[in-house]
């Protein structure tokens, strides 16, 4: 909820998704490509920068929602520092330090283009291009209704515990560690019947296996993926620079 909060805030909310697509993949197929931790450092720096002060995303949510992949990495990188010697052994070794070091960097390189797609992005924008794009219908109503049923959850969870803290369920640790299974116990029955209402609204409007949203318009779209173009260019001309 946090990145559809920051995507709706975002000064390009409004931008073509198609431009800020553009941008995003050039700067994965450059992190892709880029050799040296000085081409990767540059791309990172342009890719944080460009969401930060030309997309207006807030710094603490930017840093709030890349800390879960940013803690992934940081573990997938401690467990390559371990290692079998000649005889089997498993050890603390350095001899892999290279290899973390491209691998990080790369990695942050990818986050940074897609943490500035998405927080730019709201997600029917990103439908209507995926749409544009031939992608299968299915896959885009499942996308929906995951979308839909993380609303619901969050609902849910929360006029529960306002419930329970009413009843002084949280008054303490021991009752609220009781509050807490029961809330736990209680939350998928809970989201199944909230879950089969949304089915039956669906049903009650004609519901064919398509979801639809009013398209937006783009009156700068041409003008959006030009820049987008040009800035994307910039970062493969680093990248292949960097290969050469």
């Amino acid at each position: 909820m946090l990145i559809e909060t920051a995507a709706y805030a975002s000064r390009w909310r409004d931008v073509a998704p198609s431009a800020k697509a553009l941008f995003a993949v050039a700067g994965i197929v450059a992190s892709w490509l880029a050799q040296s931790p000085a081409a990767l450092a540059a791309l990172i720096a342009m890719l944080m920068l460009t969401a930060l002060l030309a997309a207006r995303v807030p710094l603490r949510s930017y840093i709030a929602i890349a800390l879960p992949p940013l803690g992934f990495l940081l573990l997938s990188c401690l467990t390559m520092l371990f290692g079998p010697d000649e005889n089997g052994h498993w050890h603390w070794t350095t001899a892999m330090l290279p290899t973390i070091q491209h691998t990080a960097l790369r990695s942050l390189a990818m986050l940074a283009a897609l943490l500035g797609l998405v927080l730019t992005t709201p997600l029917p924008h990103l439908l209507a291009l995926l749409r544009r794009l031939r992608t299968p219908e299915l896959l885009l109503d499942l996308m929906v209704l995951c979308y839909r049923m993380l609303f619901v959850l969050r609902q849910a969870w929360d006029e529960s515990i306002t419930a329970q803290t009413a009843r002084l369920g949280y008054r303490n640790w021991r009752q609220a560690w009781r509050s807490t299974g029961l809330l736990a116990g209680q939350m998928a029955v809970q989201v199944w019947q909230r879950a089969a209402a949304l089915q039956t609204a669906a049903d009650a409007r004609v519901y064919q296996g398509t979801l639809r949203f009013l398209p937006a318009i783009y009156p700068q779209a041409q003008r959006q993926q030009v820049i987008a173009a040009l800035a994307g260019c910039v970062m493969l001309a680093i990248a292949v620079g960097d290969r050469l």
